[in-house]
């Protein structure tokens, strides 16, 4: 087949190895794989995949070090801090002191990291398509023959064959079935990329999480406990994003808004400029999808995000060239292969066993915190970071085995204090306005 590496096509009948639908960070970081894999990729987005990107991407500076991508970051801390005391009314608390976290955290550059993949899938041939994807026919017939592989309707009429395909859409994908769980969790954040009256945080200080809440009422404090994520841009510029780490259904984005700017206030902090304004909304314990389905998921698609950071980005540039390693190989191994076969082959490639074991128990301590209180949220991860730098480092990033990761938790059940381990034992509390 061969390869187109000029513009965004509108084409018929498109044959390739491998179709990838979406045009996120998933998608493209999926169709790059690929290519580097010499297989014949086409990609159908919704919209332009250059367009940009709406939100931003963070990531710890020892993972994207080893993954050999520092470039690609705007901006790196090394005064990486939390708070996990009340604050006011007993500001000489020592646990109202920040916890220095002792790590580099970064800021991708999003349109580095989009043209990264980008130029990659122009290296590798892939076509760049778009328009909307329909429904999915597979075992096709041709000339009378059954070939195995699928064809995507679009809603535009045309109908792209491909031996496999790729759903990298985000959580609400068409293609890929999952089971009905109930309520999913989701991580909801209100962000603003602007200017101050006065710093929200220290100079060139990252804060990953502030849980002080001296800005709220008794009444409010007993509603579902958020945080704030915030990191100084550098030239008098802030982004500063009040976060939940979890509910169901998911904290709205109007209180979300206005508690940013009641804990600015507080402060004695006024919003001067508004450049961004970020909306973010993602589910954190989302099931995992069906893995004997004919279709492979990657993303959001394929429940990717970590339920204990919300972080997905490092996931991906990890494991998209080991799903891409085994979908190239069994089809060059057995070029006929069926998509049901190359499917399976990217389903084990993403979630085996040791994987979904590890989720496993991602999703139970989520969970448990979904029932904490906000002080019992403050005690929680204030022991969660006495752990040593590894244990916690390794936890929010997912790069544990899973006997590492067995280790850490109870090594976080003997540091923690009474009042978290019985949260951890008995059965989860809920607020009034968290589902079942």
């Amino acid at each position: 087949m061969s390869a187109h590496r000029t513009g965004v096509m509108a084409a018929h009948d498109i044959v390739s190895d491998v179709l990838v639908v979406g045009g996120g960070p998933a998608a493209l970081c999926m169709a790059a794989a690929l290519a580097t894999q010499g297989l014949a990729v086409a990609l159908l987005a919704p919209h332009d995949p250059r367009a940009p990107w709406p939100n931003t991407y963070g990531i710890w500076g020892d993972e994207v070090d080893a993954l050999g991508l520092g470039h690609l970051l705007e901006h790196r801390w090394s005064h990486t801090v939390s708070y996990f005391g009340a604050g006011a009314p007993d500001p000489a608390d020592p646990a109202n002191e920040p916890t220095h976290h002792g790590r580099d955290y970064g800021l991708f550059n999003r349109e580095a990291l989009q043209r990264h993949w980008l130029t990659a899938c122009e290296r590798g041939g892939v076509q760049l398509l778009q328009g909307q994807a329909e429904r999915l026919v597979l075992d096709p017939t041709d000339g009378g023959r059954v070939d195995g592989g699928s064809v995507l309707h679009t809603a535009d009429g045309r109908q792209l064959r491909a031996r496999l395909v790729v759903d990298a859409t985000g959580h609400q994908s068409l293609l890929v079935r999952r089971p009905d769980e109930g309520p999913v969790a989701g991580q909801a954040a209100y962000g603003i990329v602007g200017r101050f009256s006065a710093p929200p945080v220290e100079p060139q200080q990252f804060v990953l999480m502030d849980y002080r809440s001296d800005h709220l009422s008794a009444a409010e404090r007993a509603a579902p406990p958020t945080f704030l994520y915030a990191m100084d841009l550098g030239e008098g510029r802030f982004f500063v994003e009040e976060t939940s780490l979890a509910l169901a259904p998911p904290v709205p984005f109007d209180i979300l808004r206005q508690r940013l700017h009641q804990r600015l206030a507080h402060r004695g902090v006024a919003i001067t400029a508004v450049e961004h304004e970020e909306f973010c909304l993602f589910p954190m314990n989302l099931p995992l999808p069906d893995l004997q389905q004919p279709v492979l998921g990657f993303g959001g698609a394929a429940s990717m995000v970590h339920p204990a950071s919300g972080y997905m980005v490092g996931a991906l540039l990890r494991r998209a060239p080991v799903v891409a390693a085994a979908v190239a190989g069994l089809l060059r191994s057995d070029p006929a292969a069926s998509s049901a076969a190359l499917a399976q082959a990217g389903w084990q490639a993403l979630w085996p066993i040791s994987e979904r074991f590890k989720r496993s128990f991602y999703v139970f301590g989520l969970r448990k915190l979904m029932g904490f209180d906000e002080a019992l949220l403050r005690h929680h991860f204030g022991a969660f970071f006495q752990l040593p730098a590894d244990q916690w480092y390794g936890f929010l990033t997912n790069t544990l085995t899973l006997p590492e990761l067995l280790r850490t938790m109870l090594s976080l059940f003997v540091l923690a204090p009474n009042d978290v381990r019985a949260g951890l034992i008995l059965p989860a509390r809920r607020s009034a306005n968290q589902s079942s």
